[in-house]
């Protein structure tokens, strides 16, 4: 049976960025987080949302993401609410997309909130990335535009570092790019030989 390994780390950590290089070896990869904004933008889900958070949160029609992170961000049960809608469709889906995937040893199921959502619960092996917080604060304000403050907020919203190594059995350091090649690579090869 495909075994899965729960890949996690917190915001701007560089997941993706681990998450690719196993793709790169062929290690068959789903990025939780962007198939859950696909799994958003269906009728049924928006149908959802829309019971939930009432109508403010859309224009013309068409979800605003960024209003509904203001809300959940802000408010931990807003966000509890938004994930129990979200989360059952996700798992939903990764379980269609695994199937694809039986005859690999395992593939990645990579997910910012992994322990939070209880997903690692699934996982029978875990890989958490970290990096030294500045790092991940400036990563994610380029990459998403945002302020400092929204990027606190949302690393408050998640387990920090030493409670998601104590539940993982691999921690990679992404600091520097060369050694944390070579950390995946080593991880890779326990993967393939376990």
């Amino acid at each position: 049976m495909t075994k899965i390994i729960g890949l996690t780390g917190g915001i701007g950590s560089g997941k993706t960025t681990i998450a690719n290089h196993f793709m790169t070896a062929g290690i068959p990869v789903y990025i939780a987080d962007d198939e859950a904004r696909k799994i958003m933008q269906s009728a049924a889900i928006i149908e959802e949302i829309q019971k939930t958070f009432g109508s403010a949160i859309f224009e013309n029609g068409i979800l605003n993401r960024q209003r509904l992170a203001e809300i959940v961000f802000n408010n931990p049960d807003k966000l509890k609410l938004l994930n129990g809608i979200v989360h059952p469709a996700v798992k939903k889906h990764f379980d269609n997309w695994i199937l694809k995937y039986k005859d690999s040893p395992f593939v990645i199921y990579e997910a910012a909130i992994l322990f939070e959502s209880g997903s690692y619960k699934n996982c029978d092996k875990i890989i958490t990335v970290t990096a030294p917080l500045e790092s991940r604060i400036q990563r994610v304000i380029q990459r998403d535009n945002t302020t400092r403050e929204n990027v606190l907020k949302r690393i408050n919203m998640q387990w920090d570092d030493n409670q998601r190594i104590a539940k993982s059995d691999f921690i990679v350091e992404n600091i520097d790019s060369k050694i944390t090649e070579s950390e995946v690579d080593e991880i890779l090869k326990i993967l393939k030989n376990s």
